[in-house]
């Protein structure tokens, strides 16, 4: 009886792994099919306007995806690594803070490039790891003010964009993706300035 019982687990098992081969033979497929750089559907990183269900989407609107998708590429781990490095507690308390806000708004904006068909790198630039070396090399106070003075003049930077796109853009998903956006970065900006760190010539 016991071997009766057996084998049908068995039999279940086998048939967990036959589904799970089936399913990676056809995550391959897709990946031929539609290789990196180039979507199934949706707008792509084309140049000029598109079309879409939810009105005409621009250039500019796909810059924002890609700029913010960017910020939080670099500003995540630079966070993750403020609350280890960082010496003053209000500094290692905003790392964590902008850590946990990021991983929010990149989800959020992976999500929003996928319904528009919008291709979002994969890792920061080449200036943004210049930057989270540079991080890596200080220590103490130094390390803090770097942190707070690199985080605020990113943020400062793409704030800028999001305003531009809010403004301009006609698709009703990338605007309310901007105000989403803004609220993030604002809010950021407000942290970092909190801990007293970042000069009057770095307001901008």
């Amino acid at each position: 009886m016991a071997e009766e019982r057996r084998l049908p687990r068995l039999a279940w098992g086998r048939l967990l792994l036959i589904l799970a081969a089936l399913a990676a033979v056809g995550a391959a497929f897709a990946v031929v099919m539609n290789p990196v750089g180039v979507p199934a559907s949706g707008a792509a990183n084309l140049g000029g306007t598109v079309n879409t269900r939810w009105g005409p989407l621009s250039t500019l609107d796909r810059q924002l995806l890609v700029k913010v998708r960017q910020a939080g590429l670099w500003e995540i781990p630079a966070g993750q690594q403020a609350q280890q490095r960082a010496t003053a507690p209000r500094v290692r308390q905003v790392g964590e803070l902008i850590w946990e806000q990021h991983v929010q708004l990149d989800a959020d904006t992976r999500a929003t490039a996928e319904k528009l068909g919008v291709l979002v790198p994969n890792e920061p630039s080449g200036t943004q790891k210049s930057w989270l070396r540079e991080m890596s090399g200080k220590f103490g106070g130094d390390y803090d003010k770097t942190f707070v003075l690199r985080l605020r003049a990113a943020h400062g930077q793409v704030f800028g964009i999001i305003a531009k796109v809010r403004a301009q853009s006609e698709n009703s998903v990338i605007r309310a993706f901007a105000e989403r956006a803004m609220k993030f970065v604002n809010t950021h900006m407000s942290l970092l300035e909190s801990t007293g760190l970042v000069p009057r010539r770095a307001l901008h």
